[in-house]
């Protein structure tokens, strides 16, 4: 049986009335002055800043290892991937350890975990990346969330190759 998709009286479809209730929860962090978001799904743990062990040879990104529970995991600087400065640890820095598809699991020192916020389809706008930016291109989207923009991290577009 063949759904329809019927309109209300302002013209307004089924689909686009259930697009503006789909959410996705992002979780916000700080680095520099910027904030972004990366898509709470994506996110193992959240810890500390710890010791990492230097791992020789490697691009400068490449912080090192930790430990967690056994399992050895990479840590990367996101601010030294988009460009900024190298981090500066303070009481708030941390490492957020993400579940990537190819690499399994990997952690990002980033700044400050400021919240958990949840934003409505319709308040997220595509980025178009026609740069060589490294920065833009770690963009997907923008979300507007109680008047401020929040920068959406696109996982997919982190290279890992040391080139």
């Amino acid at each position: 049986m063949m759904e329809l998709n019927t309109t209300n009286e302002a013209g307004i479809t089924q689909d686009e009335r259930k697009k503006v209730y789909e959410t996705i929860q992002y979780i916000v962090i700080r680095l520099g002055d910027e904030q972004y978001g990366i898509d709470i799904r994506n996110i193992d743990n959240i810890v500390r800043m710890q010791h990492i062990t230097r791992v020789p040879k490697m691009p400068a990104y490449l912080k090192g290892v930790i430990n967690m529970r056994g399992e050895v995991i990479p840590v990367m600087s996101m601010r030294l991937m988009m460009n900024l400065a190298d981090d500066e640890v303070t009481k708030t820095t941390r490492i957020i350890v993400l579940k990537l598809e190819q690499e399994g699991n990997v952690g990002f020192i980033v700044d400050e975990v400021k919240e958990v916020v949840s934003l409505s389809v319709n308040n997220i706008e595509k980025v178009n990346n026609n740069s060589k930016d490294e920065k833009t291109d770690l963009i997907s989207a923008v979300g507007k969330h109680n008047g401020e923009l929040i920068s959406l991290v696109d996982l997919s577009a982190i290279n890992f190759d040391d080139n």
